[in-house]
Protein backbone atom coordinates (compact mmCIF):
# COMPACT_ATOMS: atom_id res chain seq x y z
CA UNK A 1 0.00 0.00 0.00
CA UNK A 2 1.45 3.35 -0.98
CA UNK A 3 1.73 5.85 2.18
CA UNK A 4 2.34 9.16 2.35
CA UNK A 5 4.29 11.15 5.11
CA UNK A 6 5.81 7.98 6.07
CA UNK A 7 8.80 9.45 7.83
CA UNK A 8 8.94 9.61 11.82
CA UNK A 9 10.57 13.13 11.15
CA UNK A 10 7.76 14.94 9.50
CA UNK A 11 7.04 18.12 11.23
CA UNK A 12 3.13 17.96 11.74
CA UNK A 13 3.16 21.59 12.29
CA UNK A 14 0.74 22.15 15.37
CA UNK A 15 0.70 18.71 17.07
CA UNK A 16 2.14 19.31 20.18
CA UNK A 17 -0.69 17.44 22.35
CA UNK A 18 -0.08 14.32 19.72
CA UNK A 19 3.41 14.90 21.30
CA UNK A 20 2.17 14.24 24.57
CA UNK A 21 0.08 11.52 22.98
CA UNK A 22 3.15 9.60 22.13
CA UNK A 23 2.77 10.28 18.60
CA UNK A 24 4.88 8.09 15.59
CA UNK A 25 3.72 8.68 12.59
CA UNK A 26 0.72 10.79 10.80
CA UNK A 27 -0.57 9.11 7.45
CA UNK A 28 -3.30 9.90 5.02
CA UNK A 29 -4.50 7.02 2.77
CA UNK A 30 -5.81 7.47 -0.16
CA UNK A 31 -8.95 5.24 0.48
CA UNK A 32 -9.80 8.06 3.29
CA UNK A 33 -10.13 11.18 1.83
CA UNK A 34 -9.34 13.77 4.08
CA UNK A 35 -8.72 11.92 7.05
CA UNK A 36 -5.42 11.82 8.51
CA UNK A 37 -4.39 8.96 10.99
CA UNK A 38 -2.39 10.02 13.74
CA UNK A 39 -0.47 6.64 15.08
CA UNK A 40 0.48 6.51 18.82
CA UNK A 41 2.17 4.37 21.55
CA UNK A 42 -0.02 4.55 24.23
CA UNK A 43 1.40 4.24 27.87
CA UNK A 44 -1.41 2.39 29.24
CA UNK A 45 -5.16 0.61 27.34
CA UNK A 46 -7.37 0.15 30.74
CA UNK A 47 -9.48 3.90 31.43
CA UNK A 48 -10.35 4.00 35.01
CA UNK A 49 -14.00 5.40 35.21
CA UNK A 50 -13.93 8.22 37.77
CA UNK A 51 -15.03 7.53 41.10
CA UNK A 52 -19.16 8.98 41.06
CA UNK A 53 -19.96 7.72 37.82
CA UNK A 54 -23.49 6.64 36.98
CA UNK A 55 -21.78 4.44 34.47
CA UNK A 56 -22.43 0.35 35.71
CA UNK A 57 -18.97 -0.69 34.61
CA UNK A 58 -15.40 1.09 36.02
CA UNK A 59 -13.01 0.37 32.68
CA UNK A 60 -12.85 1.44 29.61
CA UNK A 61 -10.56 0.66 26.53
CA UNK A 62 -10.99 3.17 23.58
CA UNK A 63 -8.44 2.04 20.52
CA UNK A 64 -8.49 5.36 18.94
CA UNK A 65 -9.80 9.05 20.15
CA UNK A 66 -11.85 11.24 17.16
CA UNK A 67 -14.80 9.38 14.87
CA UNK A 68 -15.52 9.26 11.58
CA UNK A 69 -18.69 8.71 12.20
CA UNK A 70 -19.20 12.72 12.27
CA UNK A 71 -22.08 12.90 14.60
CA UNK A 72 -22.52 16.32 15.63
CA UNK A 73 -24.28 15.92 18.86
CA UNK A 74 -21.37 12.92 20.17
CA UNK A 75 -20.40 13.45 23.75
CA UNK A 76 -16.76 12.82 22.99
CA UNK A 77 -15.84 15.65 20.87
CA UNK A 78 -14.60 17.87 23.87
CA UNK A 79 -11.68 15.39 24.58
CA UNK A 80 -9.56 15.65 21.03
CA UNK A 81 -9.34 19.54 22.61
CA UNK A 82 -6.92 17.97 25.03
CA UNK A 83 -4.75 17.22 21.71
CA UNK A 84 -5.17 20.79 20.87
CA UNK A 85 -7.07 19.36 18.00
CA UNK A 86 -10.69 21.13 17.41
CA UNK A 87 -14.12 19.64 18.51
CA UNK A 88 -15.35 19.90 15.69
CA UNK A 89 -13.92 18.84 11.89
CA UNK A 90 -10.56 18.00 13.54
CA UNK A 91 -12.55 15.69 15.96
CA UNK A 92 -14.19 13.64 12.11
CA UNK A 93 -10.97 13.97 10.28
CA UNK A 94 -8.13 13.76 13.04
CA UNK A 95 -7.99 10.19 13.82
CA UNK A 96 -5.29 8.95 16.74
CA UNK A 97 -4.73 5.46 16.63
CA UNK A 98 -3.33 3.38 19.73
CA UNK A 99 -1.18 1.17 17.45
CA UNK A 100 0.16 -1.05 20.31
CA UNK A 101 -2.58 -1.17 22.44
CA UNK A 102 -2.76 -4.91 22.19
CA UNK A 103 0.40 -5.62 23.82
CA UNK A 104 -0.24 -2.65 26.39
CA UNK A 105 -3.47 -4.36 27.11
CA UNK A 106 -2.05 -7.76 27.57
CA UNK A 107 0.53 -6.54 29.73
CA UNK A 108 -1.54 -4.90 31.92
CA UNK A 109 -4.30 -7.87 32.27
CA UNK A 110 -1.49 -9.91 33.48
CA UNK A 111 -0.83 -7.85 36.94
CA UNK A 112 -1.38 -9.12 39.91
CA UNK A 113 -3.75 -6.78 41.14
CA UNK A 114 -6.26 -6.94 37.94
CA UNK A 115 -9.59 -8.42 39.46
CA UNK A 116 -11.17 -8.93 35.93
CA UNK A 117 -13.91 -6.30 36.53
CA UNK A 118 -15.96 -5.66 33.36
CA UNK A 119 -14.43 -3.74 30.53
CA UNK A 120 -16.20 -1.64 28.45
CA UNK A 121 -15.41 -0.95 24.49
CA UNK A 122 -17.41 1.99 22.32
CA UNK A 123 -17.99 4.42 25.22
CA UNK A 124 -16.09 6.99 24.13
CA UNK A 125 -15.36 6.59 20.40
CA UNK A 126 -16.36 3.93 18.53
CA UNK A 127 -14.18 0.91 18.21
CA UNK A 128 -15.62 -0.15 15.06
CA UNK A 129 -15.54 3.24 13.17
CA UNK A 130 -14.39 2.68 9.65
CA UNK A 131 -10.35 3.07 11.39
CA UNK A 132 -10.92 -0.48 12.78
CA UNK A 133 -10.97 -1.56 9.13
CA UNK A 134 -7.46 -0.39 8.10
CA UNK A 135 -5.83 -1.12 11.75
CA UNK A 136 -7.80 -4.24 12.74
CA UNK A 137 -7.23 -3.88 16.86
CA UNK A 138 -10.59 -5.13 18.05
CA UNK A 139 -9.71 -8.94 17.53
CA UNK A 140 -6.29 -8.53 19.61
CA UNK A 141 -8.30 -6.77 21.38
CA UNK A 142 -11.12 -9.03 21.92
CA UNK A 143 -8.54 -11.74 22.48
CA UNK A 144 -6.38 -10.46 24.98
CA UNK A 145 -9.97 -9.68 27.41
CA UNK A 146 -11.11 -13.35 26.89
CA UNK A 147 -7.61 -14.64 27.34
CA UNK A 148 -7.21 -13.20 31.30
CA UNK A 149 -10.57 -14.03 31.56
CA UNK A 150 -12.01 -10.53 31.83
CA UNK A 151 -16.09 -9.68 31.19
CA UNK A 152 -16.96 -7.25 28.63
CA UNK A 153 -19.06 -5.53 26.35
CA UNK A 154 -19.17 -3.72 23.29
CA UNK A 155 -21.95 -0.48 21.95
CA UNK A 156 -21.04 0.66 18.33
CA UNK A 157 -22.89 1.82 15.30
CA UNK A 158 -20.52 0.09 13.06
CA UNK A 159 -21.31 -2.57 10.58
CA UNK A 160 -17.73 -3.81 10.59
CA UNK A 161 -18.76 -6.00 13.95
CA UNK A 162 -19.86 -8.59 11.80
CA UNK A 163 -16.38 -9.54 10.68
CA UNK A 164 -15.63 -10.31 14.91
CA UNK A 165 -19.15 -11.86 15.53
CA UNK A 166 -17.79 -15.60 14.67
CA UNK A 167 -14.68 -14.94 17.29
CA UNK A 168 -16.88 -12.84 19.61
CA UNK A 169 -18.98 -16.34 19.82
CA UNK A 170 -15.86 -18.16 20.84
CA UNK A 171 -14.33 -16.52 23.35
CA UNK A 172 -18.43 -15.87 24.61
CA UNK A 173 -18.07 -19.89 25.58
CA UNK A 174 -15.14 -18.76 28.27
CA UNK A 175 -15.83 -15.17 29.39
CA UNK A 176 -19.30 -12.67 29.89
CA UNK A 177 -19.46 -11.12 26.65
CA UNK A 178 -22.32 -8.71 25.68
CA UNK A 179 -23.09 -6.78 22.94
CA UNK A 180 -25.30 -3.66 22.03
CA UNK A 181 -26.11 -1.73 18.54
CA UNK A 182 -26.87 2.49 18.92
CA UNK A 183 -29.72 3.45 16.73
CA UNK A 184 -31.61 6.37 17.30
CA UNK A 185 -32.26 7.54 13.83
CA UNK A 186 -34.87 5.77 11.33
CA UNK A 187 -35.08 8.76 8.56
CA UNK A 188 -32.24 7.80 5.94
CA UNK A 189 -32.19 12.08 5.46
CA UNK A 190 -31.64 12.82 8.78
CA UNK A 191 -29.16 10.49 9.37
CA UNK A 192 -26.73 11.58 6.67
CA UNK A 193 -27.19 15.23 7.67
CA UNK A 194 -26.65 14.45 11.42
CA UNK A 195 -24.23 11.39 11.68
CA UNK A 196 -23.03 11.65 8.08
CA UNK A 197 -20.54 9.07 8.68
CA UNK A 198 -22.43 5.87 10.23
CA UNK A 199 -23.87 3.33 8.63
CA UNK A 200 -27.24 3.75 7.38
CA UNK A 201 -30.11 2.78 9.71
CA UNK A 202 -31.49 -0.38 7.76
CA UNK A 203 -27.91 -1.64 7.55
CA UNK A 204 -27.73 -1.37 11.29
CA UNK A 205 -31.33 -3.55 12.16
CA UNK A 206 -29.78 -5.52 9.67
CA UNK A 207 -26.22 -6.09 12.41
CA UNK A 208 -29.03 -6.16 15.12
CA UNK A 209 -30.22 -9.39 13.51
CA UNK A 210 -26.37 -10.74 12.90
CA UNK A 211 -25.99 -10.26 16.83
CA UNK A 212 -28.93 -11.98 17.62
CA UNK A 213 -28.64 -14.98 14.92
CA UNK A 214 -25.05 -15.24 16.63
CA UNK A 215 -26.70 -16.14 19.76
CA UNK A 216 -26.32 -12.76 21.62
CA UNK A 217 -28.96 -11.00 23.07
CA UNK A 218 -28.87 -6.81 22.02
CA UNK A 219 -29.59 -4.05 23.87
CA UNK A 220 -29.84 -1.02 21.37
CA UNK A 221 -29.11 2.03 22.41
CA UNK A 222 -31.57 4.78 21.19
CA UNK A 223 -29.80 7.98 22.13
CA UNK A 224 -29.82 10.39 21.82
CA UNK A 225 -33.54 11.17 20.98
CA UNK A 226 -32.63 14.82 19.70
CA UNK A 227 -35.78 17.33 20.46
CA UNK A 228 -38.03 18.37 17.61
CA UNK A 229 -36.12 16.07 15.15
CA UNK A 230 -36.70 12.32 16.16
CA UNK A 231 -39.03 12.83 19.46
CA UNK A 232 -42.70 12.90 17.46
CA UNK A 233 -44.42 9.73 18.04
CA UNK A 234 -44.35 8.73 14.58
CA UNK A 235 -41.15 8.20 14.58
CA UNK A 236 -40.18 7.43 17.79
CA UNK A 237 -43.17 4.42 16.53
CA UNK A 238 -41.78 3.59 13.70
CA UNK A 239 -38.00 3.33 15.13
CA UNK A 240 -39.02 0.66 18.17
CA UNK A 241 -41.14 -1.19 15.90
CA UNK A 242 -38.30 -1.61 13.07
CA UNK A 243 -35.86 -2.65 16.77
CA UNK A 244 -38.11 -4.69 17.94
CA UNK A 245 -38.75 -6.43 14.31
CA UNK A 246 -34.76 -6.83 14.37
CA UNK A 247 -35.00 -9.23 17.19
CA UNK A 248 -33.33 -6.49 19.89
CA UNK A 249 -33.93 -7.88 23.09
CA UNK A 250 -33.40 -4.54 25.03
CA UNK A 251 -33.82 -0.72 24.51
CA UNK A 252 -32.00 2.15 26.35
CA UNK A 253 -33.12 5.75 25.32
CA UNK A 254 -32.27 9.26 26.48
CA UNK A 255 -32.61 12.56 25.18
CA UNK A 256 -29.16 14.08 24.09
CA UNK A 257 -27.01 16.00 26.17
CA UNK A 258 -24.70 19.14 25.12
CA UNK A 259 -21.69 18.99 27.23
CA UNK A 260 -18.61 21.62 26.42
CA UNK A 261 -17.93 22.12 22.86
CA UNK A 262 -20.00 19.66 21.62
CA UNK A 263 -22.96 22.29 22.29
CA UNK A 264 -21.65 24.87 19.43
CA UNK A 265 -20.95 22.21 17.19
CA UNK A 266 -24.26 21.25 16.97
CA UNK A 267 -26.13 24.47 17.44
CA UNK A 268 -23.87 25.34 14.13
CA UNK A 269 -25.67 22.64 12.19
CA UNK A 270 -28.65 23.16 13.54
CA UNK A 271 -28.93 26.87 12.72
CA UNK A 272 -27.40 25.89 9.37
CA UNK A 273 -30.64 23.09 9.00
CA UNK A 274 -33.29 23.82 11.34
CA UNK A 275 -33.08 27.80 12.04
CA UNK A 276 -36.86 27.52 13.09
CA UNK A 277 -35.26 25.42 16.56
CA UNK A 278 -32.91 27.75 18.09
CA UNK A 279 -35.12 29.42 20.31
CA UNK A 280 -37.25 26.28 21.16
CA UNK A 281 -33.78 24.79 21.73
CA UNK A 282 -32.53 27.69 23.97
CA UNK A 283 -35.74 27.14 26.36
CA UNK A 284 -35.48 23.20 27.13
CA UNK A 285 -31.67 23.70 27.36
CA UNK A 286 -31.47 27.03 28.46
CA UNK A 287 -27.44 27.45 28.71
CA UNK A 288 -26.87 24.22 30.12
CA UNK A 289 -26.07 20.80 28.77
CA UNK A 290 -28.90 18.85 29.74
CA UNK A 291 -32.88 19.20 28.33
CA UNK A 292 -35.13 20.71 31.01
CA UNK A 293 -36.79 18.32 33.75
CA UNK A 294 -40.17 19.15 31.75
CA UNK A 295 -38.76 18.08 28.44
CA UNK A 296 -37.42 15.02 29.92
CA UNK A 297 -40.91 14.15 31.71
CA UNK A 298 -42.50 14.88 28.98
CA UNK A 299 -40.21 12.33 26.75
CA UNK A 300 -40.69 9.59 29.39
CA UNK A 301 -44.60 9.87 28.91
CA UNK A 302 -44.42 9.53 25.01
CA UNK A 303 -41.78 6.43 25.32
CA UNK A 304 -43.20 4.26 27.66
CA UNK A 305 -45.93 3.55 26.58
CA UNK A 306 -44.49 3.05 22.70
CA UNK A 307 -41.74 0.53 23.93
CA UNK A 308 -44.31 -1.21 25.75
CA UNK A 309 -46.33 -1.56 23.01
CA UNK A 310 -43.18 -3.40 20.82
CA UNK A 311 -42.50 -5.80 23.60
CA UNK A 312 -39.51 -4.04 24.71
CA UNK A 313 -40.58 -2.75 28.28
CA UNK A 314 -39.23 -5.15 31.44
CA UNK A 315 -37.46 -3.57 34.72
CA UNK A 316 -34.46 -1.46 33.94
CA UNK A 317 -31.14 -3.19 32.60
CA UNK A 318 -27.56 -1.62 33.29
CA UNK A 319 -26.24 -3.14 30.52
CA UNK A 320 -26.18 -5.54 26.66
CA UNK A 321 -26.10 -9.10 28.04
CA UNK A 322 -25.48 -12.06 26.50
CA UNK A 323 -28.63 -14.09 26.19
CA UNK A 324 -26.88 -17.27 28.42
CA UNK A 325 -23.31 -18.25 29.18
CA UNK A 326 -22.41 -20.38 26.59
CA UNK A 327 -20.20 -22.05 28.94
CA UNK A 328 -22.57 -23.43 31.17
CA UNK A 329 -24.69 -24.55 28.15
CA UNK A 330 -26.11 -28.11 28.65
CA UNK A 331 -24.77 -30.24 24.89
CA UNK A 332 -27.39 -29.84 22.68
CA UNK A 333 -29.14 -26.63 23.99
CA UNK A 334 -29.59 -24.35 21.15
CA UNK A 335 -27.92 -21.03 21.62
CA UNK A 336 -30.60 -17.94 22.68
CA UNK A 337 -32.78 -21.00 24.21
CA UNK A 338 -32.69 -18.98 27.73
CA UNK A 339 -35.29 -15.91 28.36
CA UNK A 340 -33.35 -12.65 27.86
CA UNK A 341 -32.81 -10.31 30.51
CA UNK A 342 -35.37 -7.56 31.43
CA UNK A 343 -35.46 -5.21 28.72
CA UNK A 344 -35.98 -1.02 29.34
CA UNK A 345 -33.98 1.72 30.67
CA UNK A 346 -35.05 5.14 30.37
CA UNK A 347 -33.01 8.28 31.15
Amino acid sequence: MRWDAQSLAVDDGALPGLTRAGLVRSIQAPEFDGVTFHEVLCKSALNRVPEGSAMPFRWTVNPSRGCTHQCKYCYARPTHEYLDFSAGADFDREIVVKTNIVPVLRKELRRGSWRREHVALGTNTDPYQRAEGRYRLMPGIISALAESRTPFSVLTKGTLLRRDLPLLSAVARHVDVAIGVSLAILDDDLQRSLEPGTPAPRARLGLIRAVREAGFSCGVMVAPVVPYLTDSAEHLDALLAAIADAGATSVTVLPMHLRGSTRGVFLEWLSEHHPSLIRRYRVIYGRGAYVSAEYRDWLRGRVTPLVRMHGLAGNSSSGFRKVEDAADRPAGTARGSSVPEPALTLF
